[in-house]
């Protein structure tokens, strides 16, 4: 008799439109890729309502540890990671959807202790940050000098907080802001997540050095545009290595998250699954 297949345990908090498609993926087609969905957490508790089984509803996230998740998957709100964050890795890995959660120092280091503490992993979503890996490869040879990362989309695609909030584009096409991708995060915590994955992708600059700009584009309704520009330092020519990505990703009108950033976390979820548990901050 064939040996009973394990199924890897997966919780899943936050119930918005990636959320919802996760669940819907996972209750489809987990068994077959070898998980199994264990839980659904949402702050709205009724959003769940009608399409959750009522077994899979969790009240509350204390009591997660009950369903012996193997790997718990954040797609709600960066304030998810500063509040249980730490108390999630004392029970699973973790795959963090909300990486502008990271630029709060405090939070990083509360995750990089209980990761160590538990031997979770903290993987960090890439979503919508295209050549990840070459971005890292770069920075690990010491090849990296500057890397920018522009987002635009429509106003309305924004959730903006604190000063930007009052922010408003002056014409078709606004810079609401330009600097220090720390400083970006928690005036943009929902629009500033492919910033910040550039910024752990590039340790050596980091959150302090990549530079994120927030572009309200009134001609972009349908789609969120990302450009990343990386340069090398100066070779002996006085030439520079220079990269420079241009990314369309379709977005229903006012979304927060486009098209092609569904499949690509997906994606990423079934990377973390695949991983040994390893201490520390991973991109995925």
């Amino acid at each position: 008799m064939a040996p009973k297949k394990v199924l890897r345990k997966v919780g899943v908090v936050g119930y918005g439109r990636l959320g919802q498609f996760l669940v819907s993926r996972l209750l489809a087609q987990g068994s077959e890729l070898g998980l199994e969905l264990v839980f659904v957490w949402n702050r709205d508790p009724g959003r769940m309502a009608g399409s959750v089984p009522p077994a899979l509803q969790l009240q509350s996230l204390d009591a997660l540890e009950e369903r012996h998740p193997d790997l718990v998957v954040e797609v709600a709100h960066p304030k998810i990671i500063h509040e249980s964050g730490a108390q999630i890795l004392r029970h699973a890995d973790l795959l963090v959807g909300s990486p502008s959660a990271l630029a709060e120092q405090t939070t990083e280091q509360q995750l990089l202790e209980a990761s160590s503490h538990w031997g979770h992993a903290v993987f960090v979503a890439r979503g919508a940050l295209w050549g990840a890996e070459d971005i890292s490869r770069l920075d690990a040879a010491g090849g990296l000098q500057s890397l920018r990362v522009t987002m635009a989309t429509h106003p309305d695609g924004f959730r903006l907080e604190g000063a930007l909030a009052a922010a408003s584009s002056t014409g078709p096409r606004t810079v609401l802001y330009e600097g220090p991708v720390r400083g970006l995060c928690p005036l943009a915590p929902r629009n500033s997540n492919t910033m910040a994955a550039a910024a752990l992708a590039a340790p050596s600059l980091g959150f302090d050095c990549v530079i994120g700009v927030l572009v309200a584009d009134h001609s972009l309704t349908d789609m969120h545009v990302v450009d990343v520009e990386l340069r090398g330092p100066p070779g002996t020519t006085g030439q520079s290595f220079a990269v420079h990505t241009h990314r369309e990703n379709p977005a229903q009108p006012g979304a927060v998250t486009g098209s092609a950033t569904f499949s690509a976390f997906w994606l990423s979820l079934l990377g973390c699954c695949q991983l040994p548990s390893r201490p520390g901050i991973q991109l995925r």
